[in-house]
């Protein structure tokens, strides 16, 4: 299944509280759920002003229909072509 990484631009993301971050995660989820299995969560990164997730889903439709569900921004949605890491140089 085809991954997507989301920028969602967040100002002040890197100060959200541990019970915020996981009030948005329980978003997420609920939405997930809501949606059913065609669309995963993988992980997430934040940074100061923004939060980088990466998703698995059938299309860049679904992405963007699970933000819009959850009330999350999704600035920037990309179809990840090719995942390396240190084994790749080996």
């Amino acid at each position: 299944m085809p991954q997507y990484l989301i920028e969602r631009e967040i100002p002040g993301a890197g100060k959200l509280t541990a019970a915020e971050l996981k009030g948005i995660s329980q978003k997420s989820c609920s939405v997930l759920n809501e949606m059913g299995p065609q669309i995963q969560w993988v992980q997430s990164y934040v940074t100061a002003d923004r939060i980088y997730c990466v998703y698995r889903a059938p299309n860049e439709a679904m992405v963007r229909e699970h933000a819009q569900k959850g009330g999350f921004p999704a600035n920037r949605v990309m179809e990840i072509g090719t995942i390396i890491d240190p084994t790749t140089a080996e």
